[in-house]
């Protein structure tokens, strides 16, 4: 019995690539034997190298690849290759005429300046709150007696005596400080020249050409009506005008509710291409609740501008539903509460209305000032008699304005500020509405209506009021087909 040695490794990898190559054989047989001849490679012991014909075929189309890559490929480069042209260039001397010397040429500058050929250097100023044109004046280094000249000059001199924060004064000063000339807007269209020279004012005035250009927006309300109107482009003083136009009908601090819409046509003041302000509304539709108010701007007869409903009927009530801006309401109007300060139950016969101490109190309607001064809890109070048997009272203030008792006042204006005077846990203005005498919830009372335009001007003011609505209304229909 004879043992044998088991197979080593270099023997078994032999072996396996052996049978690898045999399986490839038979699994591609007829490959092999169509082209058993083709190959670069030769088993060097059994035949030295030699080419065939298949040889000679490949090579040479290897070669034939080479020579076109080479050849042929920066031939074409250069054929779309585009050379620079050389463009001729002309040059010309130009004689320049000689500058005057001396007198000659002050001279010439002279009679530039007075041809008005060369512009003033002006110094613009922009008028600040609390600044009057007297420390406008003092600020330039010009003496009170050039701002009388200025003033003397003028055959409507308003417009420097009732200046306003924002408002621009321009001033040419010469190097020796002395003023040549001052400009400034009388109004939107008027600009106001004044040139001092030889001792005199001359006073020229200037027509600047304004346009107003239409604008339209739409907005609804998700979280706040400055939000909303913002997103439709409108700016914040436009919407306290919105606010205005509808604020006898709507309640915007308590009635606003998610869903609520708007559509607005208003205009816009332009001054020699470039947007000098906001105008006025045109136009408004507020949908709140569910409850669609129109307001139409016109002038009627009397040269009252108001907004009208489209009957012609005017948007303003005879009186404010608030007469104040305020943040919240305190207390409302019940006939028994527990009172703050006494500490015991009583009638509360108004609304409350919280609000910082100093905020304007206005007049809830046209009317006659018959008391003004301190009674009892009230502190610091105002009763208005209005046409009728209305009466309003307005307590707690911390001071009054000018209107004394008396006086007429008209609906809106300032007649006192909130105060915490009398019985009063904090700021508030305590508002009361009576008729005949007898207190009435100023939140839910009815309020008087004003009269329609009479039937002869109605018809002017449908002629107006109609091209407006069927804008206002395709608005509207643009605005729900998108959101749908």
């Amino acid at each position: 019995m004879t043992e044998t040695s088991p197979p080593s490794q270099d023997a078994k990898k032999v072996a396996r690539r052996l049978a690898l190559r045999r399986r490839a054989q038979r699994k591609h047989f007829h490959f092999y034997l169509r082209n058993q001849t083709w190959t670069f490679l030769q088993n060097v012991a059994a035949a030295p190298v030699s080419w065939r014909r298949e040889h000679w075929v490949l090579g040479g189309t290897a070669v034939l690849l080479t020579l076109l890559v080479g050849v042929i490929m920066p031939t074409f480069a250069s054929a779309t290759r585009t050379d620079p042209v050389d463009m001729p260039y002309t040059t010309l001397e130009l004689d320049l005429p000689a500058l005057p010397a001396g007198a000659e040429a002050e001279a010439a500058v002279a009679a530039l300046a007075a041809d008005g050929t060369l512009d003033p250097d002006w110094r613009i100023v922009e008028v600040r709150s609390g600044q009057t044109l007297s420390d406008i004046f003092r600020e330039q280094g010009l003496s009170p007696n050039e701002l009388q000249r200025a003033l003397d000059a003028q055959a409507d001199a308003t417009a420097m005596r009732r200046i306003r924060p924002g408002m621009e004064f321009a001033f040419d000063i010469d190097a020796e400080g002395a003023l040549r000339a001052m400009r400034f807007d009388r109004d939107d269209s008027t600009r106001v020249v004044l040139n001092f020279a030889d001792g005199k004012v001359q006073e020229e005035i200037e027509d600047r050409a304004v346009e107003r250009r239409v604008q339209v927006a739409h907005g609804v309300i998700s979280r706040s009506l400055f939000e909303a109107a913002d997103q439709a482009g409108m700016s914040d003083p436009m919407v306290l005008k919105l606010a205005n136009a509808f604020g006898y009908d709507i309640d915007f601090a308590q009635d606003l509710r998610v869903g609520d819409s708007f559509s607005v046509i208003y205009d816009q003041v332009y001054r020699e291409g470039e947007r000098l302000r906001d105008g006025d509304i045109v136009a408004a539709t507020f949908i709140n609740q569910g409850k669609r108010f129109t307001a139409i701007r016109y002038t009627n007869a009397q040269g009252e501008t108001l907004f009208y409903t489209e009957d012609g009927r005017p948007l303003r009530k005879a009186f404010l539903r608030t007469p104040v801006e305020f943040t919240r309401i305190s207390s409302r109007f019940t006939a028994g509460r527990m009172h703050p300060v006494l500490g015991k139950m009583r009638a509360h016969r108004g609304v409350d209305y919280a609000a910082p101490t100093g905020t304007p109190i206005r007049a809830a309607g046209d009317g006659k000032i018959t008391f003004r001064g301190w009674q009892g809890g009230y502190g610091n109070v105002v009763i208005i008699q209005h046409n009728g048997q209305y009466t309003t009272l307005y307590g707690h203030m911390s001071r009054f304005a000018n209107a004394k008792v008396g006086q007429r006042v008209s609906q809106g204006s300032i007649i006192g500020y909130v105060g915490a005077t009398g019985l009063a846990t904090g700021p508030h203005l305590h508002y009361e509405f009576r008729l005949g005498g007898k207190h009435r919830d100023p939140l839910t009372v009815t309020l008087p209506k004003e009269e329609p335009l009479p039937a002869s001007e109605l018809a002017t003011f449908k002629q107006r009021a109609n091209p407006l609505l069927a804008r206002l209304k395709m608005v509207e229909g643009t605005r729900l087909a998108r959101a749908d």
